[in-house]
């Protein structure tokens, strides 16, 4: 089992939405109003008056065969939307309850 966070720009909540409906990934934990800035590009999300853009983030744990499928979905919405501010991270489960 792989652990997925995404954290994205909440303008895509939409869309990263139906890519996890499109990847049948049904459980997930999600953050609204997360704060943050890109580590290279983009603007501070920050929901302040200066930086008024906010995130959110979901974090899944899903079975190794659909980590690839995802990501490659992802990418593809972030290079449509490459100034709204999408990143994922994978890392390993080493148990569930």
């Amino acid at each position: 089992m792989k652990a997925v966070f995404i954290s994205y720009n909440q303008a895509l909540t939409e869309a990263i939405s139906t890519i996890l409906d499109l990847h049948n990934i049904r459980g997930y934990t999600k953050w609204q109003d997360a704060q943050g800035r890109g580590s290279y590009h983009g603007e501070p999300h920050y929901g302040t008056h200066t930086w008024p853009a906010k995130n959110s983030a979901i974090l899944t744990i899903i079975d190794q065969s659909k980590v690839e499928p995802l990501l490659e979905s992802l990418r593809k919405l972030d290079a449509k939307a490459e100034q709204q501010g999408l990143r994922a991270f994978v890392w390993n489960v080493e148990g569930i309850m």
